[in-house]
């Protein structure tokens, strides 16, 4: 199918001009002779001089008519590479998918859905952006990425949710602390102990000082970081991490962590979205990899994430000991 950039009276024109003829003009544009004459005498009425000689046997250019038929042919020729390149474009696009997410998600969840992904899809272009919940929403909102995992406290306007899950605030600790063989804990427990936090954007961190304010309770963290998935590789003894399951699950089942649930009703508040923008239709593989990310966040939903292999965990516990 052609598609042309030119106005009306300008296709009209370079029909005549090819042919040498109305009619056979106005069979090439499918439209009535009538049509084509129309447009041609309103182009010359703007530019304000003749393109053609009527002739017998055809239309002829004038000098006029042959210097804008030159102008159009370069543009026209112009107007196919730009069309080519803007469908080159749709191609490239239709191959990526783009990504932005919270950094607790970077380091163990979504490599793995990427890299499963990759295998199955080996031309697919990926792009992830790590960012604080706030700058996920807005990489989104500007259309500079297609999906968008976060934990979230409020709804976001402008973006749909397109799976959404509780996403409780664990205590993460390692298997011979003495909050380990609990099954839960409450937050004046922990706060006697070394905390390794995240930085005051991070989801979990404003919902566990939401809670220390309601109980009247004060601390002062070990360790703070922007960065909260460095400081699980940092736990040691007597250490508490405040992460969430997808953060956690990766050490959790090798045995070298323990997560441990909150009693308090403030550590249950936020939830695990996957969003998009409203309005915007994805692209097949886009679609594809968001249904196996909903797969793999499913997949660690249904696993108890408190509770470790015994071997692995027998084996940590020993070698604390």
């Amino acid at each position: 199918m052609q598609f042309s950039l030119f106005s009306l009276p300008l296709r009209y024109f370079f029909e005549v001009a090819r042919t040498g003829s109305v009619n056979q003009a106005a069979q090439r544009l499918h439209v009535a002779a009538s049509a084509v004459s129309r447009q041609l005498a309103k182009l010359e009425d703007s530019v304000g001089v003749p393109l053609f000689e009527r002739q017998p046997r055809g239309m002829a250019l004038t000098a006029a008519g042959a210097r804008l038929l030159a102008h159009v042919n370069a543009q026209e020729a112009q107007s196919h590479g730009l069309v080519q390149q803007l469908q080159d474009l749709a191609t490239q696009q239709a191959q990526q998918v783009r990504v932005a997410c919270t950094e607790g998600f970077a380091v163990g969840f979504l490599p793995r859905v990427m890299s499963a992904f990759r295998e199955q899809h080996p031309s697919v272009q990926m792009q992830l952006q790590v960012v604080v919940p706030q700058d996920a929403s807005a990489l989104l909102l500007r259309g500079e990425v297609d999906l968008a995992l976060k934990y979230s406290l409020a709804p976001d306007k402008g973006l749909q949710v397109l799976h959404s899950a509780v996403a409780p605030v664990y205590a993460v600790v390692v298997p011979g602390h003495p909050l380990a063989r609990q099954r839960s804990v409450r937050v004046a427990d922990v706060v006697s102990y070394p905390l390794l936090m995240g930085g005051a954007s991070i989801t979990g961190r404003q919902l566990f000082d939401l809670s220390c304010t309601v109980q009247g309770l004060r601390y002062v963290p070990a360790v703070e970081s922007n960065f909260s998935s460095a400081l699980l590789p940092l736990l040691e003894g007597l250490d508490v991490v405040l992460a969430g399951y997808l953060t956690a699950a990766h050490w959790v089942e090798d045995g070298r962590l323990v997560a441990v649930p909150f009693e308090e009703a403030q550590l249950q508040q936020r939830r695990l979205q996957v969003l998009a923008p409203e309005g915007r239709e994805p692209s097949a593989l886009v679609r594809a990899f968001t249904e196996a990310m909903v797969a793999a966040i499913g997949e660690y939903g249904t696993r108890k994430v408190g509770r470790r292999k015994k071997a692995a965990v027998a084996k940590a516990t020993a070698k604390a000991g």
